[in-house]
């Protein structure tokens, strides 16, 4: 079993003012620098109801963290999520992206799965709701893996020196390899932590993956 260390740098995140779309509510956020600095173009930001204001909508900052436009959204936001369509466009431009995010959404309920991801071999952030520390710790787990080449995995357990568990999950697509993960509370057990993921397992069989 791996076990990561915590993280304690305090120059891990940098502060961006969003604006909401609907009621002009302003509010400073704080983001992860290396998740807006690793991204060729925008990054896309979910933010929650409650958050800022009472709405959830998205968004798009540039790598020099200037907010390039916002925009409303269908769907109820619970987490911060951050979304990365660069790095694969082939892929991302597919209707399984989308499909693939919605599943991963689905699995987050706050007690036992905290957050969910899924990312490049390098630790690239394709989708993310996972919150700033553990996923910073994901990236660099990720980095350190594909530069010693030990990405030839079908899937990976890391637990924190917090008793929280991360599940990994290796995935390859047309010829498109990236990983996908679940993020578990210290109260979830080994067993249960791999009926959700064998249960995750399934839902991507139905997609063909």
């Amino acid at each position: 079993m791996n076990e990561i260390v915590e993280l304690t740098s305090n120059e891990s995140s940098h502060e961006i003012r969003v604006v909401c779309p609907v009621c002009s509510t302003s509010k400073m956020l704080k983001v992860p620098i290396k998740v807006i600095k690793q991204s060729k173009q925008l990054t896309t930001i979910s933010i929650p109801s409650k958050l800022c204001c009472d709405h959830s909508f998205q968004s798009f900052v540039d790598k020099n963290y200037k907010v390039r436009g916002y925009q409303k959204v269908d769907f109820e936001i619970t987490h911060v999520e951050y979304v990365e369509y660069d790095p694969i466009a082939i892929f991302s431009s597919k209707p399984l992206f989308q499909e693939l995010i919605t599943i991963l959404r689905s699995y987050i309920d706050d007690k036992e799965i905290l957050g969910s991801g899924m990312f490049t071999l390098d630790g690239h952030i394709l989708f993310s709701s996972i919150h700033d520390n553990t996923l910073f710790l994901i990236i660099k787990e990720l980095e350190v893996r594909s530069k010693q080449k030990l990405t030839r995995l079908k899937k990976l357990f890391l637990e924190l020196e917090n008793k929280q568990k991360i599940h990994l999950i290796y995935h390859d697509i047309d010829g498109m390899k990236f990983v996908s993960i679940l993020f578990f509370s210290d109260e979830v057990r080994v067993g249960k932590a791999n009926y959700f993921v064998n249960d995750f397992l399934k839902e991507l069989r139905k997609l063909g993956i």
